[in-house]
């Protein structure tokens, strides 16, 4: 590869679009700890209780017609961003 591509060695590798890599004796591993943790500091989720079904599977929702208004631009925000953890990284 390096006769034809130019290439330097800048030392081991452990972040690359947006993945952190971390080599060991044992293997290569790919996580997405500091997008995760970024991600809940920008939606201050920083002290939310995780769990594993956040809602019931058979929980009847009814509109709130009396609740504040979200802000859609942020709401759709945080599922872009969820959408892209959940695709990148598929077993979280």
């Amino acid at each position: 590869m390096r006769r034809e591509f130019e290439m330097s060695m800048m030392g081991e590798l452990s972040y690359f679009l947006g993945l952190q890599i971390k080599q060991t004796p044992q293997g290569t591993f790919v996580h997405q700890t500091k997008y995760t943790k970024d991600l809940l500091r920008r939606f201050k989720m920083e002290n939310c209780k995780p769990i594993s079904t956040p809602i019931g599977s058979t929980a009847v929702l009814d509109p709130d017609e009396d609740g504040e208004a979200v802000d859609q631009k942020e709401y759709r925000s945080m599922i872009g961003f969820l959408l892209y953890l959940t695709a990148s990284r598929p077993d979280i």
